[in-house]
């Protein structure tokens, strides 16, 4: 059983594709914990309006007339946020991928699905850190079985969960040791454990797209500005700024970085740069 202080979502997606920005969701099935562990299903099939890409169809076994005439994400936003209402979230890859997608589509939708409270627990991160593998091999190592329906939301979903169980009382008692020689046992019954040690803590945006440098400053992940302060390229190339926010970053990331540019232009005021 897991220590819950509020619900915990275990959750998977399946997509039309890969991009968090083009791509949308075709199929959501959510296992919720309660807090004295008895569980809650929603499952959905979802109308994405864009074509589902054949590569994807070739994964997850959805096709374009599995959901012609299934509700789009705008009919079932309310229902999910509130069905999602006081959870934490976890999932298998889903700090990089599933949650950056949904968080877009609530966005896309004028939902503003606010995680700044919740804790999110990647499963596949616990497990690339403890033991390298795939979803279907974690489930063989961890629960002694096969995951026979693999890339079907339901069933990945439940085995998620089971791994999950079964990292908790594996690695209960055995230490983890950091890049920086610190030893710890982060891989416990406790959600504030689990979310530290499987969350990035150094990406600011979802996708990570900005981060955290060792001085904490906010800071390009990619292209020219990489590794440079987000604030100061702002203040320095306003345009930067204009040309993110035209381009196709996600909207997470948007809402971002337009709250650092906020905030450098109320260190700042009026945007002007001044000489060091």
């Amino acid at each position: 059983m897991l220590n819950l202080t509020k619900p915990l979502a275990v959750f998977d997606l399946e997509t039309t594709g890969i991009n968090v920005v083009k791509d949308r969701i075709v199929e959501i099935f959510v296992l919720k914990i309660n807090t004295d562990n008895t569980t809650e299903e929603y499952h959905e099939l979802i109308n994405p309006g864009i074509k589902i890409a054949p590569e994807a169809t070739a994964v997850h076994g959805i096709s374009n007339e599995d959901v012609k005439d299934k509700p789009h994400f705008a009919d079932i936003a309310g229902k999910l946020e509130s069905f999602l209402a006081n959870c934490d979230l976890a999932g298998y890859n889903s700090n990089k991928f599933d949650i950056p997608m949904l968080i877009e589509e609530f966005l896309r939708h004028g939902v503003d699905f606010d995680i700044s409270k919740r804790r999110l627990i990647d499963v596949q991160n616990i497990f690339h850190k403890m033991e390298p593998r795939t979803l279907k091999a974690a489930y063989r190592f961890y629960c002694g079985k096969e995951l026979y329906d693999a890339h079907g939301a339901k069933a990945d979903t439940r085995a998620t969960y089971e791994v999950l169980i079964s990292q908790i009382e594996k690695y209960k008692d055995v230490d983890y040791v950091d890049h920086e020689g610190n030893v710890s046992k982060p891989v416990k019954n406790d959600m504030d454990a689990l979310y530290e040690f499987s969350y990035n803590q150094k990406n600011i945006d979802l996708v990570g797209h900005i981060g955290l440098n060792k001085k904490g400053v906010e800071v390009f992940n990619f292209g020219k500005h990489k590794g440079k302060s987000v604030k100061e390229v702002f203040r320095k190339e306003p345009q930067y700024y204009d040309w993110m926010m035209k381009a196709d970053f996600p909207l997470s990331t948007k809402n971002v970085i337009k709250k650092l540019k906020l905030q450098s232009a109320a260190d700042n005021s009026s945007f002007i740069i001044k000489d060091d």
